[in-house]
């Protein structure tokens, strides 16, 4: 099996089928008013272990003979990849080892240790982690599941588009997280197997913009972290280059800020929790809405795995973006009976205090007046604007300090 096709996915979906969750694909009526375009979820997020990697690595493992499952296997991956191994080889009975960057994310390594997989932390990435894995493999006489270039892994992960499609077979496009390639590459011959007009677009992260580069014959040339870490990765697959290169429409770049808005969007509107990686296809039409206006665009939602830090951090971010948290600094006379004057204006225009701080040190007013800094839960940019109208109206001075 050098090479996939789609009689391979859907001999893939038959060896899984009844055994993975067939994941929800529903129209968001709020993100496609949002967007300008018809969105339709694949809520891949919602697999027992949270990610699309079930099914490549389910697949994977379904083809070993009886000697490699008796040897065991060893996996490398940031963390989707390694549950999925993990959970799906402890079902199997495979003893299996999983090799992950030092810096995983703590929920990813619990869990994948919870499956009772061997976890070994090694490297600052997951690219650093490569030469290690193979050298484990070959000393300890393990198969090597590779996370995205092998084409069983391919197949398992094309099966995603044939559900798609069974249920909106009018999708004009889908668009995919590209990291190592597995998945864009086996939802591509999937859907242009069953549809050839169909486009498919990949949403990769402007700081590890890898297939993007390679694609075009630049030096690859990546940050050092990202939020989407599931698809940080420096090197695409040998395999999926090929491709994406022969059935992928477009590649996308998206910025950090356009993945957080994005998360954002998911938890708020559709109450899902998504990662990063699983984002960037909303980001990617909320980042070019007349790229996909008018159109019905499937985004798979391809993991759910986010550290709980990570996930609050965006939140609060988020509502200091929209006006719902700000922090307003007043001027005010150093007297006694000051401080309650601004906070009874505050109450009166229906802001919330979260936190107070003084500042007479710090700050160029007169030696007579101070500065209060006040931490306030607001209901937007409107009601924000009101509330320094109502301050000026009482003759106090305000002004809001570090919106994003």
């Amino acid at each position: 099996m050098s090479q996939v096709t789609l009689d391979d996915i859907y001999t893939a979906a038959e060896r899984i089928r009844g055994t993975l969750v067939e994941t929800p694909c529903s129209v968001s009526k709020t993100l496609s008013r949002i967007t300008g375009a018809e969105i339709v979820l694949k809520f891949e997020n919602l697999q027992f272990t949270a990610a699309f990697k079930e099914r490549g690595a389910l697949v994977k493992l379904l083809s070993l003979d009886e000697g490699q499952r008796q040897n065991g296997v060893v996996a490398m991956s940031a963390g989707n990849h390694a549950q999925a191994v993990a959970y799906h080889a402890s079902r199997l009975g495979i003893p299996a080892t999983i090799v992950m960057p030092k810096y995983t994310p703590l929920v990813k390594v619990e869990r994948t240790r919870g499956f009772g997989a061997q976890v070994i932390l090694h490297g600052e990435g997951f690219d650093d982690t490569r030469a290690f894995t193979e050298q484990h493999a070959a000393t300890e006489n393990l198969l090597l599941v590779h996370p995205y270039d092998d084409p069983h892994v391919i197949a398992g992960q094309g099966t995603v588009a044939l559900e798609m499609l069974e249920v909106f077979p009018d999708l004009d496009a889908i668009v995919v997280p590209v990291g190592g390639g597995g998945l864009i590459s086996g939802v591509s011959i999937g859907a242009k197997g069953i549809k050839p007009e169909i486009e498919i677009i990949g949403a990769e992260t402007s700081r590890f913009p890898s297939m993007y580069q390679t694609l075009r014959g630049e030096p690859v040339l990546c940050g050092t972290s990202t939020m989407a870490d599931g698809i940080a990765v420096k090197e695409p697959g040998k395999l999926a280059i090929d491709i994406v290169r022969q059935n992928v429409d477009d590649i996308l770049l998206l910025d950090e800020e356009h993945i957080e808005q994005a998360v954002l969007h998911l938890l708020e509107v559709e109450k899902t929790v998504v990662e990063g990686a699983g984002a960037v296809g909303l980001a990617a039409v909320l980042r070019y809405p007349e790229r996909f206006r008018n159109r019905q665009v499937g985004l798979i939602l391809s993991g759910g795995n986010i550290d709980l830090l990570i996930l609050s951090s965006i939140i609060q971010r988020g509502l200091v973006r929209s006006g719902r948290l700000i922090r307003l600094v007043v001027e005010v006379r150093d007297v006694p009976g000051s401080l309650g004057d601004v906070t009874a204006c505050l109450g009166e225009s229906g802001a919330s205090i979260v936190d107070v701080f003084h500042h007479r040190a710090f700050t160029s007013v007169p030696l007579q007046s101070v500065e209060v800094e006040f931490v306030l839960q607001a209901r937007g940019t409107d009601h924000v604007k009101q509330i320094i109208e109502s301050l000026d109206e009482k003759g106090y001075k305000a002004e809001v300090h570090d919106v994003i």
